[in-house]
């Protein structure tokens, strides 16, 4: 795959990069090498080879979910500075 300049500024607005008109034949010939790089890590024999999400053996480290009796709402609310009709009451944060 070879990147022309048009793929270089298309990429720069995608990206929303200024590339001086200077830089610009470098940065193209540096993306090409890399995505030359890119192309040989295909030709690596990987059919052996698991696919893994995570190179060390993670498990969930979590507790399990147990359904329990909630807190009283009246307890929960106790402590609350601001409460309204059953509810915490808290400052508006978005506008409408």
């Amino acid at each position: 795959m070879k990147v022309t300049k048009e793929d270089m500024e298309n990429v720069a607005v995608l990206s929303r990069l200024e590339i001086p008109a200077e830089k610009e034949a470098q940065y193209t010939q540096q993306l090409n090498d890399f995505l030359e790089y890119v192309e040989n890590l295909s030709t690596v024999p990987t059919d052996d080879i698991q696919p893994i999400a995570h190179v060390l053996p993670i498990s969930n480290v979590f507790r399990d979910d147990v359904v329990k009796k909630s807190i009283d709402r009246d307890l929960a609310l106790s402590n609350a500075p601001l409460k309204e009709d059953g509810y915490f009451k808290v400052p508006k944060v978005l506008e409408d």
